[in-house]
């Protein structure tokens, strides 16, 4: 492996770890305020934190390279908002626990949900099927890891599966179809239209989530004091700071150590929340964590 190859992997690495112990920070910071004011601000932090990255990549662009036209960057940006918008408000209103518990449900977990929503890179390729790509024998054994793993995480011997495991396996499915739509809209493009492209994404999301929070939740400056720091983790930290090393790390990459690496941000959030919030896993929820890894990674090392 080469230094640029070495380096490349690291970034990953710390940005698979600052992902996993995001999941700690959304569940703290539902102690604090409604899900969708924690994402809408969140998400304008991490719009507002790439602006000065395109800045400075804009610069250094060279006057020959062809760039995608504004009307591409808005609609496309704005379709990634909207899927993202409903794949993190279903992901954290999972991990809102005061506010379902005030209707008898179950939140998750910050360890569980690192795990259920990686289950987005086994669903990416099933998914594909209907867009007419072929699936690899690996993509169906990952599946079929990942579902039994799913079972064991988050089924308890009562047959009863949380509310909240529920809502973050439901956006999954939004976060796959995101990666799908970025499949579409990104080839040809250099890095700085991605990352304005992701940008116009942040943006739409924030946008979306602030409207719902001012008409559903209540917003006191209490909350937002409280969740400051949650908050801005979230958004300057999980937003801002990992995309700008994903982006840096994957033009030397190869995409299936990158894919392999970011599926670590299961692991350190269940590490995290182990860590930080005292949480537990039993063996047979271990056992579960473990299969849904081996899942994950065998669909993208033989997709």
């Amino acid at each position: 492996m080469n230094s640029r190859a070495l380096r490349a992997d690291i970034l990953l690495f710390i940005t698979a770890a600052i992902w996993g112990f995001a999941f700690v920070a959304q569940r703290v910071g539902m102690d604090h305020v409604g899900p969708l004011t924690f994402n809408g601000i969140r998400f304008a932090l991490g719009a507002l934190a790439l602006i000065p990255l395109i800045m400075r990549m804009e610069k250094g662009r060279k006057a020959t390279t062809q760039k995608a036209d504004t009307r591409t960057l808005a609609l496309g940006g704005g379709l990634l908002g909207i899927a993202l918008f409903f794949g993190s408000t279903l992901q954290q209103t999972g991990l809102a626990g005061p506010m379902l518990a005030e209707f008898g449900l179950a939140a998750t977990t910050a360890g569980k949900a690192g795990f259920i929503t990686g289950l987005y890179v086994v669903l990416v390729p099933i998914l594909g099927l209907f867009l007419s790509q072929r699936a690899g024998w690996g993509t169906w054994v990952g599946a079929a890891l990942a579902v039994t793993g799913m079972y064991l995480l988050s089924v308890t011997s009562g047959v009863e599966i949380a509310f909240g495991d529920l809502l973050v396996l439901a956006s999954a499915l939004f976060w796959a179809g995101h990666v799908l739509l970025i499949g579409k809209l990104s080839p040809g493009m250099d890095a700085v239209d991605a990352v304005k492209l992701s940008t116009v994404q942040f943006a739409t999301c924030a946008v979306l989530s602030l409207i719902g929070a001012l008409a559903t939740e209540d917003i006191t400056l209490v909350g937002l004091q409280g969740g400051a720091v949650s908050i801005a983790y979230g958004g300057l930290m999980s937003v801002g700071i990992a995309y700008t090393l994903q982006v840096v790390a994957q033009r030397d990459a190869q995409p299936a150590h990158a894919a392999i690496i970011l599926s670590l941000e299961a692991v350190f959030g269940a590490i995290g929340g182990w860590m930080m919030l005292g949480e537990v896993l039993t063996i047979r929820a271990l056992i579960g964590c473990g299969l849904m890894l081996a899942g994950m990674i065998l669909s993208q090392l033989k997709p």
